[in-house]
């Protein structure tokens, strides 16, 4: 028996494959099963012999019965922590949740279980993103009086919004209706870029989106900072926060 951290996966979409293929190339952790929505491309089948499981067929309770895991990763829809938080709390396994559409109770079923396991939940896990939205806000409170705009760009067709666009303009205390300027343009898979505006000067911060392979390594961050931690409610800012601290020697 090796010591690395086992982990099951909710999702096998274009990002889950993607997370999948991160976790089975790093030697810390252990993909030992994936549950996915649909029975639609199973012969898209994983490398490395792992099990795959369709949502509607498994239960849930003898999977982690006979096949634990330490933590669940979470990259499918957002109903999806309904039907499994508390089966994962009651059995103190950690989840990660990097969906991103959820609404007030979707989190408050997240929050329930984090009183009884480590809850970490993240609507873009990838360390970049993060990473911009803590210096996003020692710059906001180092010059409070800065002009402030949120440019996100994305391929022709997404039509919505960019959810990460939004939270980044919420944590930073802006109107995302304001200050969120958005572009649909061919050849850019996502950038998000926050403009501070002072008298005579300019500073960018951005982030741009290259692979999804991105999310993977953003949730195996996720994984091994959260790893022995007590019960309690996470997110991707603290713990990119938190190595921020001790990269300054805080």
């Amino acid at each position: 028996m090796n010591n690395t951290i086992s982990i099951g996966m909710f999702g096998l979409g274009k990002a889950g494959k993607e997370v999948a293929d991160q976790f089975l190339n790093d030697p810390s952790v252990t993909l030992c099963w994936v549950i996915r929505g649909s029975n639609t491309h199973l012969n898209e089948q994983l490398s490395e012999g792992i099990p795959i499981y369709i949502s509607d067929e498994v239960n849930l309770l003898k999977l982690i019965k006979e096949k634990p895991v330490d933590f669940i990763v979470d990259f499918s829809s957002s109903d999806a922590c309904l039907s499994y938080a508390d089966i994962l709390a009651e059995n103190k396994i950690g989840i990660i949740s990097a969906v991103s559409a959820y609404e007030e109770h979707h989190l408050a079923c997240l929050k329930n279980a984090s009183k009884r396991t480590a809850v970490l939940y993240s609507p873009n896990i990838t360390l970049g993103i993060n990473f911009i939205i803590i210096a996003g806000k020692i710059l906001r409170k180092l010059a409070p009086h800065a002009g402030v705009e949120v440019i996100e760009e994305h391929f022709h067709d997404k039509k919505e919004v960019s959810g990460t666009a939004i939270r980044i303009a919420e944590l930073l205390d802006l109107d995302p209706e304001k200050h969120v300027n958005s572009i649909r343009v061919g050849g850019i898979v996502g950038r998000h870029e926050i403009i501070f505006g002072f008298p005579n000067q300019t500073l960018r911060l951005t982030h741009d989106s290259i692979s999804r392979a991105a999310f993977g390594q953003g949730a195996l961050y996720a994984i091994k900072n959260l790893y022995g931690r007590p019960a309690g409610f996470y997110t991707m800012e603290q713990l990119v926060s938190e190595g921020f601290s001790e990269a300054l020697g805080n």
